[in-house]
């Protein structure tokens, strides 16, 4: 009996493994674009997470003939009035490593006090199936700006992300605790059941 296959839309290798173990024990088999040759760029121009998602989504969906997931995520720090939002990614410039963006955020925080760093991760992950509408599903984590990085897990600005209930950084969790409670985690639990629907119906 074939198994059913789920493109997942990035080419992260941080973020497919975070999802190989968040959709585990569904019966999928995750698979990345270049197992099927594509090398797409999809520039995140919306104004929004969902906006980002949907069109990363529909892209590979389209260019595949699968269902495919993708996802927009990003870092609201109030103190510096949402940013870096959306552009996250973008935050340091075009290229920039993962430990540029987090110098450039501490940069921008520098001599702001701890308890006016509170800060919190958003994730959006859109589902697209080719030629049809695309399910959204939203996970938000609460935490607040580090003065230091710390933690050599994870990806991204989880060293600085620090949860002040565990009082520890993102970076600093087991993969089993951060997929608890992270906002990716929350999110793709919403996204399992709409998995789960899609498989029921056979739409994968």
């Amino acid at each position: 009996m074939a198994v059913a296959r789920l493109l997942i839309a990035s080419n992260n290798r941080g973020k497919l493994r975070e999802y190989q173990m968040l959709l585990d024990g569904l019966p999928l088999s995750l698979i990345e674009p270049l197992d099927l040759g594509i090398d797409l760029r999809v520039e995140e121009s919306g104004e929004s997470y969902e906006e980002n998602a949907r069109m990363k989504a529909v892209a590979y969906a389209d260019a595949s003939g699968l269902v495919s997931l993708a996802d927009d995520s990003g870092l609201e720090v109030n103190a510096l009035g949402g940013e870096p939002g959306v552009k996250a990614a973008r935050y340091a410039g075009e290229g920039a490593t993962d430990e540029q963006r987090v110098g450039y955020l501490l940069e921008k925080l520098k001599g702001v006090p701890m308890e006016c760093r509170q800060a919190h991760f958003v994730c959006v992950i859109a589902i697209a199936r080719p030629g049809t509408d695309v399910e959204l599903c939203r996970g938000e984590c609460e935490g607040v700006i580090a003065l230091e990085s710390r933690g050599d897990r994870g990806f991204g600005y989880d060293p600085v992300f620090y949860l002040p209930d565990l009082g520890v950084t993102m970076a600093e969790l087991s993969p089993a605790v951060k997929n608890e409670i992270s906002h990716r985690g929350k999110a793709a639990r919403e996204a399992r059941r709409v998995l789960e629907r899609m498989l029921g119906e056979g739409w994968i």
